[in-house]
């Protein structure tokens, strides 16, 4: 069965850049640009999609996302630069 667990990154309206996981990812960027994802983009809106990447379960998922939260904002900007 192929997953549907995804680690993504938003580009919210002040700049700054925000990284999560979903398994639903219009879902979920909707759910932030209604102020109802996580408290961080509820002040930042509107927030658009920046980086996508599909993980293998739940567990690669939480992973990779703290994989990237680690990374300077130039290497979160050379990551989304390079898809």
């Amino acid at each position: 069965m192929a997953s549907n667990w995804l680690c993504y990154m938003l580009q919210c309206s002040d700049g700054t850049l925000y990284c999560g996981i979903t398994n639903d990812i219009e879902k979920r960027l909707n759910a932030h640009n209604e102020g109802l994802g996580a408290k961080y983009t509820r002040a930042r809106r509107p927030v658009t999609l920046a980086f996508l990447e599909c993980c293998e379960d739940r567990s690669s998922a939480s992973k990779r996302e703290m994989e990237i939260k680690k990374l300077t904002r130039t290497e979160k900007l050379a990551l989304i630069s390079s898809i």
